[in-house]
Parts: C-alpha cells; sequence; structure tokens
C-alpha cells in the first residue's frame, strides 16, 4: 500500500485522514479543530475559487468584504438565526493582554469590551447592517456580492477539510426587490453550483430543496445539493438559500418602490466551502491515494525522468523538452525534477497526490523519442512519440474527466434503493446508501427516522414525484418523495 495509507475497506475514515495527511493537502493547526492548508491542497482550492468566481462575475455578482468581528446585538436581532449558530460562536470579551507575574501573558481585566464581539460563523447580519445605509430606492436594487472568506464555528466534532473550527469559503448575499427577483436568483446559484461540482469537480449531484427542520438557520427555503461519498454517506456540496424578507425586518432594510411606496427586501444568501476539497478525496479517492480530476488538478502531467549519473543530463534535457512542449497549451505540467529520492518513490508520491497523467522517460526512450503514459485513474500505460504528446494529452485529460464523473454516477445509482417497506429501509440505511422514498411532511416522522436510523432527510429533489407513495416509516400518503441518508 503505498506509503502505508490504511486500505478504504478497512478503516474508511482512517484512510481519508491518511490521504489527507501523506498527499500534503493539509496538517492539523495548533487549535484543537483547525488546519493548516498545505499549498497543493490550497492550489485544488485556488482552482475551485476560479471556476466559482468566474461563473459568479458572469451573471453580474461583483466581490466585496465584510468584518470578521461581528457586535452580539447583530445576531440578536433575527431570533431564529442567533438560535441557529449560539452554540457554535466564538467570542472576543477583551481587547488587550498585559505582562503576568510569572513572566508571561495574561487578559488585561481592564480591557474589557462595552459589547463582546462574535467571530463571524456566516455574515448575514453584518451585511445587511450594511445594506441599510446603502439601500434606499428601487434604482439600489439588486445589490449582488460575494465575498471569499473565513469563517469560524466551534465544532466539538472535527475532521480535515469536511468540519473544522475555521474554513475558508465564498458567501453570496444579495437583495432584490421582489419575491420572485429572490427567488430566481436562489435558484440560479444552485445552478452554478451543480455546474462547477459536475463539471469541473466530475463529481454528480441531486439537486432540490431542504425539510424544515434540515434548512438554513433564518431562511424561509434552503436549495440544495447532495453528493454521495466513496463509503456511501451523503455530503452537502452547497446551499442557497431564500430568506424572504426576514433580515430586512430584522435590520429595517426598505426601499421606495417605482410607485414611491415603502417596502421591505427580498434576500439570499449562499456558499460552498473548503469541504469540496474533502469530497472530491472521498468521492474519487482509491487505495494509492486521490484520484484528481484533471480539471482541479494543481498538476495535470508529471513529469519523472529515470536515470543514472552518466545519463542524467540528456534524460533531464529532454524531459524539459517534453514539459515546455505540453504546458503551450495550458495544461499544467510539473517535472519532477528531485535527486534525493527514487523514481519509484516519485511514482508512488504522485499516484498519493492523484495527478492524473505521469510521463515517465528513460534513456531507452529518448533513444526511441518516445515517452511512457500512465493515466492515475485506471493506471493503463502506453508508450507514445515525443512529438505527440501535446496533441495526445488534452483530449486524454477531458476523456478521464468524463470517465471520472461517469464512475462516481454509477456508483451512486447503484447504492440508491427505493425500500418498500421500514425494514428493507433499515437495512439500507445500516448497509449505507441513498433511500428514495415517501415522507409524510411530518416533522415527528422526520425526527423519529433520525433517531431510530441516524438518517436525515437530505434534499427534496426537484424531479420527485409522491403520487401513490406511503410514507416508509408512518405508512400515511406521502406528501414527498425525499432522499435519505446518513451524512457528514
Amino acid at each position: 500500500m503505498s506509503k502505508g495509507v490504511t486500505p478504504r475497506s478497512q478503516d474508511y475514515a482512517r484512510w481519508y485522514t491518511d490521504v489527507v495527511l501523506k498527499a500534503e493537502l493539509a496538517d492539523y493547526g495548533p487549535v484543537r479543530g483547525t488546519m493548516v492548508i498545505r499549498p497543493y491542497g490550497y492550489a485544488i482550492w485556488e482552482l475551485l475559487q476560479a471556476a466559482l468566481d468566474s461563473r459568479f462575475k458572469a451573471t453580474g455578482h461583483v466581490n466585496a468584504y465584510f468584518p470578521l468581528l461581528i457586535p452580539k446585538s447583530f445576531l440578536s436581532k433575527e431570533a431564529e438565526h442567533v438560535e441557529g449558530f449560539a452554540k457554535e460562536c466564538a467570542v472576543v470579551t477583551h481587547h488587550r493582554l498585559r505582562a503576568a507575574a510569572d513572566g508571561g501573558l495574561e487578559v488585561d481585566p481592564d480591557a474589557k469590551l462595552d459589547e463582546e464581539l462574535i467571530i463571524r460563523p456566516t455574515s448575514e447580519t453584518v451585511v445587511w447592517s450594511m445594506y441599510k445605509r446603502w439601500i434606499n430606492s428601487y434604482r439600489d436594487l439588486p445589490i449582488l456580492i460575494n465575498q471569499w472568506a473565513n469563517i469560524v464555528r466551534w465544532e466539538l466534532r472535527t475532521r480535515l477539510f469536511l468540519r473544522t473550527t475555521e474554513f475558508l469559503w465564498q458567501e453570496g448575499h444579495t437583495a432584490h426587490a421582489t419575491e420572485a427577483e429572490a427567488v430566481e436568483e436562489a435558484l440560479r446559484i444552485l445552478d452554478i453550483y451543480q455546474d462547477v461540482i459536475e463539471t469541473e469537480m466530475a463529481l454528480p449531484v441531486i439537486k432540490g430543496v431542504k425539510s424544515e427542520s434540515e434548512k438554513f438557520a433564518g431562511a424561509v427555503d434552503t436549495y440544495t445539493i447532495e453528493t454521495m461519498m466513496g463509503d456511501k454517506r451523503a455530503l452537502q456540496a452547497g446551499t442557497s438559500h431564500y430568506l424572504g424578507q426576514n433580515f430586512a425586518k430584522a435590520f429595517d432594510v426598505t426601499f421606495r418602490d417605482q410607485h414611491n411606496e415603502e417596502q421591505y427586501v427580498y434576500a439570499t444568501s449562499w456558499g460552498v466551502s473548503t469541504r469540496l476539497v474533502g469530497a472530491v478525496i472521498m468521492a474519487h479517492g482509491d487505495d494509492r491515494g486521490l484520484r484528481l480530476p484533471p480539471r482541479i488538478a494543481p498538476y495535470q502531467v508529471v513529469i519523472v525522468p529515470i536515470y543514472k549519473d552518466d545519463t542524467r543530463a540528456e534524460v533531464m534535457e529532454e524531459a524539459a523538452r517534453i514539459r515546455d512542449s505540453i504546458s503551450k497549451n495550458g495544461t499544467r505540467v510539473h517535472l519532477d525534477a528531485r535527486d534525493t529520492v527514487s523514481p519509484g518513490f516519485k511514482f508512488s508520491d504522485w499516484e498519493m497526490k492523484g495527478a492524473p497523467l505521469r510521463v515517465e522517460i528513460g534513456p531507452r526512450d529518448v533513444a526511441q523519442n518516445s515517452a511512457v503514459l500512465v493515466r492515475r485513474d485506471s493506471g493503463e500505460k502506453q508508450n507514445i512519440a515525443s512529438a505527440n504528446l501535446a496533441t495526445f494529452i488534452p483530449p486524454l485529460l477531458e476523456e478521464i474527466q468524463t470517465a471520472l464523473f461517469q464512475q462516481a454516477l454509477d456508483f451512486r445509482e447503484a447504492n440508491t434503493h427505493r425500500p418498500q417497506n421500514w425494514e428493507a429501509f433499515k437495512e439500507i440505511i445500516e448497509q449505507g446508501g441513498f433511500a428514495r422514498c415517501g415522507w409524510d411532511g411530518e416533522s415527528e416522522t422526520e425526527a423519529a427516522i433520525q433517531k431510530e436510523t441516524k438518517a436525515t432527510i437530505r434534499v427534496i429533489p426537484e424531479n420527485q414525484d409522491p403520487n401513490g407513495l406511503k410514507c416508509i416509516h408512518s405508512g400515511k400518503p406521502a406528501l414527498y418523495e425525499v432522499i435519505l441518508a446518513r451524512a457528514y
């Protein structure tokens, strides 16, 4: 097993952590629950960030930045919102340290703040405090702002990328004159998320709406995209919220419409985070480590030269020529020129890091004007003429991208079931997978299902048909067809 990685089938959680650490994606931070995103992991996030950012801007959104520190009183203004986040808030109570008697530092008791500050768990409250200043007339609308930021939520159980005390994300906050426009915005963003996750991450999603108990605190409706991981659990990959007028009323944000009548503003918020990196690992990884979709791979092609001292110069010269040739069309290429480790170690290392293609070149290859091309997704090897690599590789990368998506889709479909009774449902949930079945719409039923099986309603799919279905738990006529699963 490459670099001592725990097999997925033996201990999925341990396998995941092994891959994160050994592929040098992230490491544990000095504060419990925090992580340091290492350069290779951050490069994946940057590619996702660029894919999202370009789509946001193409639909009229602009980036801004709002403060990290939020007055406690702001959170108190929207009751449902504060209730949803109160237990996760980190609170700043003092603004200064002083020298302690033992030579260290202590909090200066004279530096207590008049009002405690919350390190943002999300930014709705501070955003809407500013929108009150900026919005007066219908001419000021819509406001379509996104920010790239860090968030702090004091998590008790953490896992690198998936759930950490501090994480990176984007959060959009928009203001609209009408309900229809705000709902349209929330759904437009969900389409963008679907496009990025399916097109760039090669990960199929199920799109729909959350149940009342699963929606965002302070939202009227929460729209979601749900994905299946390699252990058959669900992962919420992104959400978009229609907030109605809740935050506008809490912060008294009104505007004069075309008839000069005062109206409350309609709102949305939406976000995806660095947990998407975790989704890529869990959905596509195998016992050798990562398998990165080419579109989000920091290096799409890695060249590994194979030589002894007397052949080093000629092999490295040819490897550099191949690198330059391949990179001219925009392919991200890396020449691994490390002399401190063996070619075998490099093969294993780049398999762990999930580089989609590896080019191996040694003295014999140089003499034959060829190279060995190895696919990470399938392990397939083939000899290619060096002169043909630059034109051969781009369509092969697209082929790998498509293959990874199809594998993930086939896996999800094979593990999505339609149980006909409660016993069958429990067996599906215990074994892992999605159960697509009826729900009577009652919160008590939803709570009972979760208590008995630890499964939650992940999504009420947009393409659903409850006609003729009965609730899997109560046996009553179903109001909705839903996807239930255990989730991260």
